[in-house]
Parts: C-alpha cells; structure tokens; sequence
C-alpha cells in the first residue's frame, strides 16, 4: 500500500513539474543583465563586493540558460538544430564563468584596466549568442 501511495505521489509531482521555458529563460536573462550592471557600478564606485556579488550572480545565472522544453520537443528537425545549440551554449557558460573569475581576479589586484577588458569580453559573449541564437 504504501509503495503504491509512493508512486502515485511521485508521478503526481513529476506531471506538476514544469521543465525550463521562455519565462524562465526571460528571467534569467534579466538576472544576468543586472548583474552585469552590478559589476558596472562596482567598477565605477571602485568597490570590490559589488564587482565580487555581480560576478557570482552573472556565474549562477548563466549555469541555468539553455533551449526551453519546447524548442527540445519541436517536431520539424531543422527547428530543433537550430534552436538547441547545446555546444555553443555550453562553451559560451564555460568562457562567461571563466571571464567572470578573472575578472574579480584582475580588479582585487587593482588592474581596473585588464577587468574592464574582461568585462568587454563578457558582453561579446552575451551578443554572440543573441546574434547567433536570437537573430539579433
């Protein structure tokens, strides 16, 4: 009886449960915007906790982002490539989280210079992927 109760509680939970989609993708991106802007104004007023704060949300944002449910399920192939760049994803989270240590790295050692170069980087890697990805 009680497996039987498990199970069904289980697969209640499970067709509740919602995978990621475009209002979380929205989300995310808005998260990640202010924490670019956040590291924008940790630079600005010379502050490392702000630069420090904004680059770990821009880390534990960008983590999450890839193609929603419905881009995963499309049934046209061509739609489905398109849409599930599951490499370029990947190897544009690595290069941002990447990015964003150095950056904290360079501003604790006072090289504002280098992290604001870094900081560029971080947003050529964002407009890659809305170039490629968005058809911006």
């Amino acid at each position: 009886m009680k497996k039987i109760f498990v199970i069904c509680m289980t697969m209640g939970t499970m067709s509740f449960a919602s995978g990621y989609t475009q209002a979380d993708r929205i989300l995310d991106m808005q998260k990640m915007a202010q924490a670019m802007q956040d590291i924008q104004s940790g630079f600005f007023y010379n502050n490392l906790d702000i630069v420090t704060a904004g680059a770990q949300d821009l880390k534990s944002t960008i983590v999450n982002v890839g193609p929603t449910d419905a881009e995963k399920n499309n049934k046209d192939v061509y739609e489905r490539w398109m849409n599930n760049h599951t490499a370029m994803t990947g190897r544009t989270q690595r290069r941002i989280k990447n990015y964003a240590d150095t950056l904290v790295e360079r501003f604790k050692d006072g090289d504002a210079t280098q992290a604001l170069q870094i900081y560029n980087r971080i947003t050529a890697e964002c407009m890659k992927c809305h170039i490629s990805l968005r058809k911006w």
